[in-house]
């Protein structure tokens, strides 16, 4: 038979199929036929049906092909139907999940209207739909939900009965109750906020316009149910620009995967956490670290802060989509909310960090709560101890690699990281500096870029780290990598039970390398201490006001804020003190302009006036980022008493800050308040009245200003400040001119600040006496115009008038 004669055939059961709804032999016929009327039009092109047959072949491939994709269609339809049922079902399993965990922790009232909710969602979803299968585990579900919940009714009402048959004896019991009740102890108002620290984190609440109560015990109560999947109603983040060339829809973790949870197994792992587009390489390193710690001590740390949890703390998926992550942010525990929208590209590509595991979600959502508080997935980077703070809470700090400064202590960093990484008592990170393309193809390594600090060892003399690319692939070529056998020794290879030849056939971004590389090839360790290695903790929350003292620090620091930390007599151990800056906005932390620090004084917790006198204990380098770390180290040679002051460069706007303090043994932080009573009088030095110092005979033409100490105590305190241009050197003597007591003896003729200074100048008298004295104001050299603030803070009431 001709081709053209058995399409004909052919053709006629593809229609008979089509028209019988017999779509995938159809679609075979159809094919068939066009494909004898393709071969019958190339062997015979001069036939006048030649033509006709090449249309009918088109003809028959487009019914084909839109029968093809009316059942990808129908497939797909089934499908998400399907996967429909199957997220209802665990949403029902979901909440008798957790109807069996608060029946567990003995609450009855709320178990029996939890297995009620999970009940009626199970009925209503059984009616719904049609795969015998789900309706028999719905069934099963119902059925051992009625019977808890109706064993609790019946133990509920035999309680009752009992009580109410014993009412007889009610006094006799009441008694015994009574008597069991604890006495409440006194709570000292230092353990509660202050009303001006609620203000400031109320007012730091609101970061990039969006609000972050704190996290408070009620949240815990939260069941996360809702009627229909949860929508953040804050709105979808804003994506980078990569992820907006690449973005095809955003969707759940139900439309990714038949079986999504938030952790597959028991416990996180390092291996399978990925960096895609977002530039978090810090905040994956982080989460890296922290998935280290939580396999090797067996404990909980970055999965602890994800909501809803089982009762053992692991977190669970919520086929609801609402989660509730907790983080430290602004001074304080902050709950975000979110849903489980994630953005994907083609083939359902997540375009956001995740997990390797398809079926895992930790990562993928805790990155979208932190950067929906940094202002989305546009985010212009970090580092990772400000990650790790934010995570965890644990104590975030900076050593810079400085090889060629003689005071970087390399070996004594090597034996912190060796000895406290495999304690627990920090998690580490390490970060590139800025490279050319050429350095990173040749040492394998990522400009600007942070790595995970997996592991540190010490073999003999070898010092070697372990780290991990958050991209999961690209690492280190130089020594000690998969390609540098020569530097393997069986012996280590042995101790470190590492293969390099099998470790170069994958490339996880996970690899060895010597100490001394990193100290040439990258800038700075970020390191999170543990805050359970300090049993003793106390933090202030406070607004530093930009009308509040001078601009710069270089002359005058009375005004800064000061406190007190007083650590009593001991020999020895440790008060870390870390200054918290308060970020509102992406664009503050996009260009942190803000330099912060706090300085240390040995001046016996007295406030100090001017920046080098006494000399810093501890002089604090200002940065540009929202943490700093003071630590004090205590032995049987320091005081019992510091000065701590907060401090920054070129104060321009007002701050909102959190002051604590970690230590090894009992202390207490207090702000150093200023004087009860404030004066301040302007004047200027013109013409005669401006005579000058003591050198000159001019001097009593300076102006003079009568002040009046009206004091109830033989003794009071008064402080004299004086405030004038910076390019004039001045000082300040003050005379007794009389006591309110006649019959006292006056404490002093006369007193001076002494050395002459630059624009600031302080006179402090502890102990003067109620009565007259007279004050003279007055620069180095005569003839220094310009205008002068003095200003008299004092314990009691004084009163100032310029009698010259």
């Amino acid at each position: 038979m001709e081709y053209a004669e058995e399409a004909i055939v052919v053709s006629r059961k593809a229609v008979e199929c089509d028209s019988n709804s017999q779509m995938q032999a159809a679609i075979y016929y159809y094919k068939e036929a066009a494909t004898l009327l393709e071969l019958a039009w190339k062997i015979r092109k001069d036939d006048p049906l030649a033509d006709e047959w090449c249309k009918k072949s088109h003809d028959y491939i487009n019914r084909a092909e839109a029968l093809e994709y009316q059942l990808q269609n129908e497939a797909a339809n089934n499908m998400e139907n399907i996967n429909q049922d199957r997220v209802r079902l665990k949403q029902c399993k979901y909440l008798l999940k957790q109807a069996l965990d608060i029946d567990e922790a003995g609450k009855e009232d709320l178990a029996i209207d939890s297995y009620t909710q999970a009940i009626e969602l199970s009925l209503k979803v059984k009616k719904e739909i049609s795969d015998d299968e789900m309706i028999k585990n719905l069934t099963t579900l119902i059925k051992k939900a009625l019977d808890r919940a109706e064993k609790l009714k019946q133990s509920k009402e035999q309680t009752l009965h009992n009580t109410h048959h014993t009412n007889n004896t009610a006094p006799f019991h009441k008694k015994i109750i009574l008597n069991q009740i604890p006495k409440i102890s006194n709570i000292s108002k230092s353990d509660l906020y202050t009303e001006a620290e609620k203000r400031v984190l109320w007012t730091t609440s609101k970061i990039n316009n969006k609000e972050y109560v704190p996290f408070m015990d009620v949240d815990l109560l939260e069941r996360f149910r809702l009627s229909i999947p949860f929508t953040d109603s804050d709105g979808l983040l804003t994506l980078s620009l990569d992820q907006k060339e690449r973005l095809l829809h955003w969707i759940r973790p139900d439309q990714l995967s038949s079986d999504p949870k938030m952790i597959v197994g028991d416990c996180i792992s390092f291996y399978s956490i990925k960096q895609t587009v977002v530039t978090d390489c810090s905040f994956v390193a982080s989460l890296a670290v922290c998935a280290v710690y939580e396999k090797t001590f067996k404990k909980r740390l970055i999965t602890s802060i994800i909501y809803p949890q089982k009762q053992n703390g692991q977190p669970v998926y919520n086929p609801f989509g609402k989660y509730m992550i907790k983080l430290h942010l602004n001074g304080i525990q902050r709950k975000v909310i979110i849903d489980d929208l994630l953005p994907v590209g083609k083939y359902n590509s997540l375009l956001c960090s995740h997990s390797s595991n398809k079926n895992e979600f930790w990562v993928s959502l805790i990155e979208k709560a932190y950067l929906k508080v940094m202002g989305g997935y546009d985010f212009p980077g970090s580092s990772s101890n400000i990650d790790l703070h934010a995570l965890t809470g644990w104590i975030p700090e900076r050593c810079v690699i400085h090889i060629d400064d003689k005071t970087f202590n390399a070996e004594g960093l090597f034996d912190i990281l060796y000895t406290r990484l495999c304690k627990g008592d920090v998690l580490i990170t390490v970060a590139t500096p800025p490279m050319t393309s050429k350095e990173e193809k040749r040492t394998g390594l990522v400009s600007s870029h942070a790595y995970a600090v997996l592991d540190v060892q010490k073999v003999n003399d070898c010092k070697l780290l372990k780290l991990k690319n958050p991209w999961a692939h690209v690492r280190w070529k130089g020594r000690y990598s998969e390609m540098d056998e020569k530097s393997w020794t069986p012996t280590l290879r042995e101790v470190l039970d590492y293969d390099p030849t099998s470790a170069a056939s994958f490339d996880n971004g996970i690899f060895w390398i010597d100490y001394t590389s990193v100290l040439h090839h990258f800038d700075v360790f970020c390191m999170n201490w543990n805050p359970s290695l300090f049993p003793f903790t106390s933090c202030i929350h406070k607004t530093w006001n930009t009308t509040t003292g001078p601009i710069s620090d270089r002359y005058n620091i009375s005004e800064n804020p000061q406190y007190c930390l007083d650590v009593g007599n001991v020999n020895s151990g440790a008060v870390w003190v870390l200054l918290t800056r308060h970020i509102t906005e992406i664009q503050d932390f996009k260009e942190n302009r803000e330099y912060i620090t706090v300085v240390v004084y040995r001046n016996d917790g007295k406030r100090v006036h001017y920046p080098n006198e006494p000399e810093p204990y501890i002089s604090g380098a200002r940065i540009n980022s929202p943490h700093y770390l003071s630590k004090i180290v205590l032995n049987d040679k320091t005081p019992s008493k510091f000065t701590l002051v907060v401090s920054q460069y070129e104060k321009m706007h007002t701050i909102h800050y959190t002051l604590r303090a970690y230590a090894t043994c009992p202390f207490t932080m207090n702000e150093l308040n200023n004087a009860k009573f404030k004066t301040t009088v302007n004047g200027e030095w013109k013409g005669i009245r401006a005579g000058g110092c003591k050198n000159h005979n001019t001097y009593n033409n300076n102006p003079k200003l009568r002040v009046t100490v009206d004091g109830f105590m033989e003794t009071e305190v008064l402080q004299i400040e004086l405030k004038a241009p910076k390019q004039y050197q001045i000082g300040i003597e003050i005379l007794c001119i009389g006591l309110t007591n006649i019959n006292a003896t006056a404490k002093f003729i006369s007193k001076s600040t002494g050395d002459y200074r630059s624009g600031y100048v302080i006179l402090e008298l502890s102990d003067i006496q109620p009565g007259t004295y007279e004050i003279i104001p007055s620069t180095f050299f005569p003839g220094n115009e310009g205008p002068f603030i003095l200003t008299v803070n004092s314990s009691c009431s004084v009163s100032i008038n310029q009698i010259q």
